[in-house]
């Protein structure tokens, strides 16, 4: 802690022991500076940007795609592959799609979604609730 000194004086005094003068707060009144070597503070900076990165988990929106007509078999396949998503800590994203003329028998592709809602809440978290797009109907769920 050398106090409020100027900048030449900062200068000399870094030269004579071999530092730079870092600037390491800038819109601060005066301006803090440290007298440091200049290539260890950008090396420190790295690597604690790499330990944040490390820190860092990327959640990915896995899909799952049912229709109104789908069968037991493949319906428990689905619900299957959704568990596992979830176990593994990612978003899924349940969608359900008429297509042609099976939008007119909307009530079976919506107890059909609503039956794959009450399975899956046993081990997942609703995030957001049934809604329709079109000829789609969504619910996205997270882990719990």
């Amino acid at each position: 802690m050398l106090g409020i000194i100027s900048v030449e004086k900062a200068l000399n005094i870094a030269k004579k022991e071999g530092y730079d003068l870092v600037e390491i707060s800038p819109n601060s009144t005066p301006v803090v500076c440290k007298i440091m070597d200049f290539s260890k503070y950008k090396y420190q900076l790295r690597k604690k940007e790499q330990e944040a990165k490390k820190k860092q988990r990327i959640i990915e929106i896995k899909e799952v795609k049912l229709r109104p007509n789908i069968a037991i078999g493949d319906f428990n396949i689905k619900l299957n592959n959704t568990k596992r998503f979830i176990s593994n800590g990612n978003k899924v994203k349940i969608t359900l799609f008429y297509k042609g003329r099976e939008i007119v028998h909307e009530k079976v592709g919506m107890n059909i979604i609503e039956k794959f809602k009450a399975k899956v809440q046993e081990f997942a978290k609703i995030e957001n609730d049934i809604k329709k797009e079109g000829k789609r109907v969504f619910i996205t769920v997270v882990p719990k």
